[in-house]
């Protein structure tokens, strides 16, 4: 790792949310507002809406944490569900066993919970991440439920937070009694490039720089150009350069270090990643094309600051991105096969970069399942080597039953998630016939892929073995970490 090298004492660019890295521009610190305006406010709906990436989730968790012991927080994650099972994730949240109550009991145990709430002098919150995969019955049973009243006041505060399309589904004529309760609605745009220096600084402060600098002043409009100042974009760029001048065993990023790590990432410029995608968009629109999902960084843009094109983005030949993609040229070094009850359900190829393992529906490697946190760890490959490193995970990461923080994987490793299993095959030989260049790829982590006598496997875990629990048996953990409610 390179934080020895730059004196930290915790990785500055992590992709997870974390609170104690929170930068507050002038954009986060009027959403935060927003949402803290819900304690004292009872009528009517907050909404905030920003692009993948834009700093939402991490919002909400600062949120919740500076929360008083007086209120009481229903946090729904999992959003593509029906009615009934909306309600039942929310009675969940206040530690009912509901799954075998219908509709009507569902709704007159929510009521009576809020007015008893209400009674005791507690203060009842509902927030509702990715709120955009909500269907529009859900949405408007969340309009019933805010309903809810005694003769004095409304007994349930409700925050909305998604992607653009969520403001798409909004102003649809469906919908149109719900937006009338909406009482405050903003969208978090990307950093300005001044924000965005702060924010770099800000989050190496925070690892324990001490006013130290690390990037070097001519780094910065270069990171804003490529990044766009979209926070989770400038995080992962800031950290393959970190890699790239731990590389060199330099203890400053420049504009080489910072060149080469826009070259592993295989990015162009945000600007020219706009204009392809508005020419997406109205191909799309014509109905020309062959159309395939956006990758995470094309998600990540905003081609009118609007909205994005995560379905009409089409593939074009050398995409730079930092997710891996299956490119001819680029032949896989390895896969990761996703096997659910011994059944292979997704195989994922590996080239140079990395891959996020999670929860979250716009994860590289999604998991449907509660063993699995938001953002569960990363997969980094190199021409040499491929290595999990575990993200400040719930349950952990487990290979063959010991619990690791990083690993390099070797042939037949299987990476536990519950009832999943990630399985890596190593295909380097093919790879190695097929005529890719292992120079071209940059060092990771604390594997010295160049040094061919130093080239053993590395392993970082907690020294204690312990069986990778299966899913139901981790569910009650998990809940108690995602879904428990905060009083």
């Amino acid at each position: 790792m390179y934080l020895e090298l730059f004196k930290l004492n915790d990785l500055p660019f992590r992709l997870s949310p974390d609170p104690q890295f929170l930068f507050l521009s002038k954009n986060h610190a009027r959403a935060k507002a927003y949402m803290e305006s819900t304690i004292w406010f009872t009528d009517g709906f907050v909404i905030i809406t920003g692009d993948i990436g834009a700093g939402k989730t991490t919002l909400i968790e600062t949120f919740l944490r500076e929360l008083d012991k007086d209120v009481i927080v229903a946090q729904v994650n999992q959003t593509q569900v029906s009615v009934t099972e909306f309600l039942q994730s929310v009675l969940v949240q206040f530690g009912f066993q509901p799954f075998r109550m219908k509709k009507a009991e569902l709704m007159a145990t929510l009521n009576q919970y809020l007015i008893e709430q209400y009674t005791a002098g507690k203060k009842v919150m509902l927030i509702v991440d990715e709120a955009q995969n909500l269907s529009n019955r859900v949405l408007e049973e969340v309009r019933m439920l805010s309903g809810i009243e005694t003769t004095r006041d409304k007994v349930l505060r409700i925050i909305l937070a998604g992607q653009p399309e969520l403001n798409d589904k909004l102003d649809s004529p469906e919908l149109i009694q719900l937006v009338q309760r909406v009482r405050l609605r903003f969208h978090l745009t990307p950093l300005s490039a001044p924000d965005t220096r702060a924010y770099i600084e800000h989050r190496l402060q925070v690892a324990g720089s001490g006013g130290r600098q690390i990037f070097q002043d001519e780094t910065f409009p270069v990171i804003f150009q490529y990044s766009g100042g979209v926070p989770r974009l400038v995080n992962t760029l800031c950290d393959t350069a970190l890699m790239s001048a731990f590389a060199v065993d330099s203890d400053t990023v420049g504009l080489e270090e910072l060149k080469s790590a826009i070259e592993e990432l295989r990015w162009v410029d945000y600007a020219t990643r706009l204009q392809r995608l508005r020419n997406l968009r109205q191909q799309a629109a014509r109905g020309g094309g062959k159309r395939r999902h956006a990758t995470p960084q094309e998600e990540d843009i905003d081609p009118n600051q609007t909205g994005r094109l995560r379905s009409m983005a089409l593939h074009l030949p050398g995409q730079l991105t930092d997710t891996p993609l299956k490119d001819p040229e680029r032949p896989a070094l390895a896969k990761l096969l996703l096997i659910l009850d011994g059944r292979t359900v997704a195989e994922y190829p590996l080239v140079p970069g990395r891959l996020v393992v999670g929860r979250a529906s716009e994860s590289d490697i999604p998991v449907d399942s509660k063993f699995v946190s938001r953002n569960h760890c990363q997969i980094i490959t190199s021409a040499h080597g491929t290595m999990v490193e575990d993200l400040n995970s719930t349950n952990g990461v487990h290979i063959q039953g010991l619990r690791v923080r990083r690993h390099e994987l070797n042939d037949g490793d299987t990476i536990a998630l519950g009832r999943h299993d990630l399985v890596y095959v190593d295909l380097r030989h093919a790879a190695e016939i097929a005529g890719l260049d292992p120079s071209s790829t940059a060092v990771f982590e604390e594997v010295d892929f160049e040094d061919a006598a130093d080239d053993a496997a590395v392993e970082a875990t907690d020294n204690t073995p312990s069986n990778a629990p299966d899913e139901s048996a981790d569910e009650s953990s998990d809940e108690s970490a995602d879904n428990a409610p905060r009083r």
